[in-house]
Parts: structure tokens; C-alpha cells; sequence
């Protein structure tokens, strides 16, 4: 393993233009391999799977630059290519270059300063494509995962949706055993308000008043018997009034605090008839 960032392939069958670029590679930092031709290059790039960049001589005996470049292509599309050439080929490049097939060509002789302004431009280009790449799978794989969130999500909608529908008819039933309960039943808060009341505790008339919702217990109970109430709420204990007197008839109170998570906060009178 090295601290290379870039590799760059150089191909070209003169052995001082390869020492001219390896020079220039050198002070750029850039791990460099090379070849004397075409196939020379091909092996390179099976034997090397990180090059990120290609600088081919044009004219090469047995297989020509652009040749070269165009299989480099083909099967390896994500490396940048560049052909050297000199005055004389530009037309055969410039055709190669509209193709789609080279990046760059640089003719010969080059300058060093403007090959290095190249070369980090090439590398450059070649970052921000592998950017791009890298960026695009990223969001692909944020869409599948907001995806799957959201199937979970919708899932758990449902289940919560018939969970509810199941509470709701519940509370419905619930609601409806307790309207039918043949004697009255009040719910008491904390705070000594009445908060639930039946059917039955609706027809009832106690101090000629008729029990309401939101109204206090001590406008139609007397002391002795919100002590008692308060007490089952405080205590958490049930508790009694037997042969308790209201509206000339004889009741027992039973008395019985919330339970669950209601604990402490309420609690439920029934009064049966003696």
C-alpha cells in the first residue's frame, strides 16, 4: 500500500520521453508505471486496478495512441485519457477528440508548466467524476433506505390505525354496558368534578338538582361523603356507604379508584338500590 493519491499510466516506445514524464510526475507526487505500446499498456492497466489517468504517445509501431485510448475507453470508461502528438497529427486527433474518445491531446514538445496545469486538471476532473458517482449512489442509497422507512412507516400506520379502530370500539361497548347499567354510576376527578355520569345517574334528582357533567360532587353530596371519596382517591382503596339516604330512597355507595395509569386521579361511584 502507498500514499499515492493518483496513478498515471505512460505509454509510448521512446525511452526518454518516459523519463521526461516520470520527472515531471515525480514532482507532482503521482505514482507512476509505464509501457512501451499499446499492449504493453493493456497489461499495465489489468495488472493495476487504481490508474486514474492515461497518457499515450500517438505514433507507436503495431497500435496507434487513439487506437489505444478507444480499448481504454471501452473498458475502462472512468480513466482520463490523453494522447501526445505532434503538429502533424492534430486533424487525426481532433477527430478522436470529437468522438468522444480523448480527453486532451498534448503536442510535442510540451512545456513542463503547461503538462502539469494539464495533468492536475485532468486528476481534477477525474476526482469530481468519481465525486459525482459517489454522491449519486449515496442519494440511491438514501432513496431505498427513505424507502424502506417509509413502507415500515406506512406498516405502522396501519397496524396503529386498527389498533385504534379496536380501542375505539371498545370504548364504544364499554361506553354502551355502562349507559345500560340499571343504576347510576358517577365518575369523580381529583378535583371533586364530576366527569362521567349514565343514564341511569342522569334521571336522578338529589337535593332537586339533576347531576351534570362539569359540575362539583359537593353540590349534590354532602361532607361525609366526599371525606369518603377523597380518601378512596388518596388511598387507593375502595370503599363503602351502606344504606346511604338520597331523594327518600336507601342506597349503598360503592366506591372504587382509577385504576392504570388513571391511578390516583379519579375514582368511579355506583349506587345500588337497597
Amino acid at each position: 500500500m502507498n500514499d499515492y493519491k493518483h496513478t498515471v499510466l505512460c505509454v509510448d516506445d521512446e525511452e526518454n520521453i518516459l523519463h521526461a514524464l516520470s520527472r515531471v510526475f515525480r514532482k507532482e507526487g503521482c505514482r507512476l508505471i509505464t509501457a512501451a505500446d499499446g499492449p504493453g499498456g493493456l497489461k499495465m492497466l489489468e495488472q493495476n486496478n487504481d490508474v486514474h489517468l492515461v497518457i499515450s504517445d500517438q505514433r507507436m509501431p503495431g497500435m496507434s495512441g487513439t487506437e489505444f485510448l478507444a480499448i481504454v475507453r471501452e473498458r475502462y470508461p472512468e480513466i482520463i485519457r490523453i494522447v501526445l502528438t505532434g503538429y502533424t497529427e492534430v486533424d487525426a486527433i481532433t477527430d478522436a477528440i470529437n468522438k468522444g474518445r480523448i480527453y486532451k491531446f498534448i503536442l510535442k514538445p510540451w512545456n513542463d508548466q503547461n503538462l502539469i496545469l494539464d495533468i492536475r486538471q485532468c486528476l481534477d476532473q477525474y476526482d469530481l467524476r468519481q465525486a459525482n458517482i459517489n454522491l449519486h449512489n449515496k442519494i440511491l442509497q438514501q432513496n431505498e433506505e427513505l424507502k424502506r422507512i417509509n413502507e415500515n412507516l406506512e406498516s405502522v400506520v396501519k397496524e396503529r390505525t386498527k389498533e385504534l379502530k379496536i380501542q375505539n370500539s371498545v370504548l364504544q361497548l364499554s361506553q354502551a354496558i355502562l349507559e345500560d347499567i340499571p343504576w347510576p354510576v358517577i365518575g369523580i376527578s381529583s378535583e371533586m368534578i364530576i366527569v362521567l355520569i349514565n343514564i341511569s345517574a342522569q334521571s336522578m334528582l338529589i337535593n332537586n338538582r339533576t347531576i351534570e357533567l362539569g359540575k362539583r360532587i359537593s353540590n349534590y353530596f354532602p361532607t361525609d361523603v366526599i371525606d369518603r371519596i377523597r380518601y378512596v382517591i388518596d388511598y387507593d382503596r375502595s370503599d363503602e356507604l351502606c344504606g346511604y339516604k338520597l331523594s327518600g330512597k336507601d342506597y349503598n355507595l360503592a366506591l372504587a379508584p382509577s385504576s392504570g395509569g388513571f391511578r390516583g386521579k379519579g375514582a368511579v361511584m355506583a349506587m345500588t338500590p337497597v
